[in-house]
């Protein structure tokens, strides 16, 4: 094979690239440059060799300073590293390093969508910030082994990635960059040790929140099901049909109500120009407060959606907030305004801060975060309070209100985002099951003390339970939120859910936070698995064997059209085994005995066993 190209490739724009410094640690090679930050501090500020403090058991690897560069090794744990790059005055810093791409089966990225092939490593650098995306990444090996995972300390500014097959050589190569300085440096966690993908991206999540103190108490009602009204009433949402569904919704088993766009304006035409002044509209919510009373009344908490962003180019502040503005969307018809200036952030906060100190408001749905990430944002002005988007952001979240429910939602995932959030949902996927069940579990990967709610499901009226069943059970590691009109389901649709219903909530904590482990991500995971010590829930999309637990009780959802389930048995004896439908009713039960290797049963499409040894 020819040479590999360095991390400074003629694509990337830069006429000379910087001196590169090599460094090794646990059969790593290092590279790693620093290009001053204009202006550049003074020459001859000192080097921070402050050492990484690893945990019991670990030990510094190695340390150096070279070209205006300091960096420090340690193994935190067997096979997990921590680097830390620090230059002697503000730099752009990238760090870069690779590993033979060998039984690679996926790369998995915070922002990969459905994608899940190996990118190549030419490919333009992914970028990740406190409004968009997360620096993390996982490459893949057989067996959902973590052949490397990485992630960048840094969870506010921008974090630049390149990753992808290098073509000349056969290995997968990685780099990461980002402005630091010297008293902050750049910062990486890597982890090498071939455990289980989950389990390295969910000590990626522990990570993040020790070291940056973003743990934040979730309510129970954040885990529990919600109605929405997106689907079901798009922007034709008025006090009326609201209350219609809040009976229903608590009698089936939801505990919160989240009222979607169109309650702001009698505008009904899906674009944001009547956004903005954040007025209940006059027609259709004529007595908000009586109105938000009445819902809690039904023992639901109440949320209702702001997009963050935007103010429409026909409402009264038009004129008042652009020059204070990041960009115009004409396809939206709306300015993102510029979280720069204290008066933005103050108009935007009051508004929301109303919504639930005067209406009574639970919670709040916080859309389109991510649109703050323009490019080319112009300078800040002189009323400005700070340089970067990214703060302004930060501290425009800061001053919501603490003590209610917040909804977010993909792409923007950001740890930074933590404390400002109680629940994150997954992106629009309507009527997209298998979508959905990925995007929730890409979720539930990476999203810490957030409860993980899925994109909102909907069906056609003349779904079949069946159907209806599979939906739900693709989202079963997720908070369900439903979303049709619940007074004109067949009675067997409600039947399917109010018996889903029940089953998310009474098995809440094993589903929710139980050890983690969905399989083949190259695969859209076509099987999950939560467990605790004694219960094992799985869920099976596609027809592959599921494992049968040596003890306990195992919970097998059906979301796959066979109905012949292979369970693998390793452990031989007597089993209690029932099978339900997709509306719980029973269809079997009796003991079996499991003999070794596959043993076949039959579970109905949206159905559940429940096998007990």
């Amino acid at each position: 094979m020819t040479a590999a190209p360095g991390i400074w490739q003629p694509h990337d724009g830069t006429p000379q690239p910087p001196e590169e410094v090599c460094f090794q640690a646990l059969g790593l090679t290092f590279t790693c440059t620093a290009t001053p930050t204009p202006p550049a501090a003074a020459a001859g500020a000192a080097l921070d060799t402050t050492a990484i403090v690893p945990e019991a058991g670990g030990a510094v690897l190695g340390s150096g300073e070279a070209a205006g560069l300091s960096w420090v090794v340690a193994e935190t744990a067997p096979g997990v590293l921590e680097v830390r790059v620090t230059p002697d005055r503000p730099a752009t810093v990238r760090l870069g390093w690779r590993v033979p791409c060998v039984d690679a089966t996926a790369f998995w990225a915070a922002d990969g969508g459905e994608h899940r092939g190996l990118p190549p490593f030419w490919r333009r650098p992914r970028v990740a910030a406190l409004e968009k995306n997360a620096p993390v990444g996982c490459l893949v090996g057989a067996g959902d082994v973590a052949v490397c995972t990485y992630a960048a300390a840094e969870v506010v500014k921008p974090v630049l990635t390149r990753t992808g097959v290098v073509e000349e050589t056969g290995e997968f190569g990685f780099w990461v960059e980002h402005e630091a300085d010297p008293d902050s440096g750049l910062v990486l966690r890597l982890d090498c040790t071939r455990r289980h993908f989950a389990r390295t991206l969910a000590e990626v999540a522990e990570w993040w929140g020790t070291r940056n103190g973003l743990a934040r108490d979730v309510p129970r009602v954040a885990r529990m099901p919600a109605y929405s009204t997106w689907y079901a009433m798009q922007q034709h949402v008025d006090a009326t049909s609201v209350e219609r569904q809040a009976a229903p919704a608590a009698e089936l088993g939801c505990e919160a109500i989240i009222v979607d766009d169109g309650w702001h304006s009698d505008d009904r035409g899906r674009g944001y120009g009547y956004v903005g002044e954040w007025e209940p509209s006059r027609t259709a919510f004529p007595d908000m407060p009586g109105h938000v009373a009445k819902v809690r009344g039904e023992g639901l908490a109440y949320l209702l959606w702001y997009a963050l962003p935007f103010v429409g180019r026909h409402t009264a502040l038009w004129d008042r907030v652009r020059p204070y503005t990041l960009a115009y969307k004409e396809h939206m018809n709306a300015a993102i305004v510029d979280p720069r200036y204290p008066a933005i952030r103050d108009l935007v906060a009051g508004h929301l801060t109303r919504a639930v100190t005067e209406w009574g408001m639970d919670g709040l749905k916080i859309d389109f975060v991510d649109q703050f990430a323009v490019e080319d944002a112009p300078p800040p002005g002189p009323e400005a309070d700070c340089a970067t988007v990214n703060e302004g952001v930060r501290r425009l979240l800061a001053q919501l209100p603490r003590d209610c429910l917040v909804e977010l939602r993909q792409p923007y995932v950001s740890p930074g985002l933590w404390p400002y959030a109680t629940m994150i949902r997954a992106s629009d996927c309507p009527l997209s099951p298998a979508h959905n069940r990925q995007r929730t579990v890409d979720l539930r990967l990476i999203a810490g003390p957030l409860a993980v709610h899925a994109d909102m499901l909907m069906w056609h009226p003349g779904e079949s339970p069946q159907w209806v069943a599979t939906q739900l059970i693709n989202v079963l590691f997720a908070v369900p939120q439903i979303s049709v009109d619940l007074t004109a389901l067949t009675p067997a649709q409600e039947e399917v859910l109010r018996f889903w219903l029940s089953f998310f909530r009474e098995h809440a904590e094993v589903l929710q936070r139980g050890r983690f482990e969905p399989a083949r991500p190259d695969l859209a995971y076509p099987q999950v698995t939560a467990r605790s010590d004694d219960t094992v829930i799985t869920a099976r999309y596609a027809p592959i064997p599921v494992r049968a637990p040596d003890a306990g009780t195992l919970w097998l959802a059906n979301g796959d059209a066979s109905t012949d389930v292979l369970l693998q048995v390793a452990s031989a004896g007597p089993a209690r085994a029932t099978v339900v439908d997709c509306r719980g009713r029973t269809e079997g039960d009796e003991v079996v005995d499991l003999a070794l290797g596959l043993v076949e049963v039959t579970v109905p499409e949206g159905g559940l066993l429940r096998l007990e040894r």
